[in-house]
């Protein structure tokens, strides 16, 4: 399982509720979260077999936007 994290524009809890369908679908997603207090709004997120292209891919289809950050 790889860790992966993004700088996102998430920025409050209404953003989280509209990601999150997006997040939970993909099998390959075991866990993430977002953090909110950090400026960057940084998304962490733990799975298997999913790049850093595939997760900003997912982000874009719930209208948000990511940079991979490793």
């Amino acid at each position: 399982m790889s860790v992966l994290k993004f700088r996102t524009n998430i920025n409050c809890k209404n953003c989280l509720r509209a990601v999150t369908p997006f997040l939970d679908d993909d099998s390959r997603i075991k866990r993430w979260e977002v953090n909110l207090d950090d400026p960057q709004k940084i998304l962490t997120l733990e799975g298997e077999e999913i790049t850093g292209n595939e997760v900003i891919n997912i982000l874009s289809k719930a209208g948000y936007k990511a940079q991979f950050l490793g």
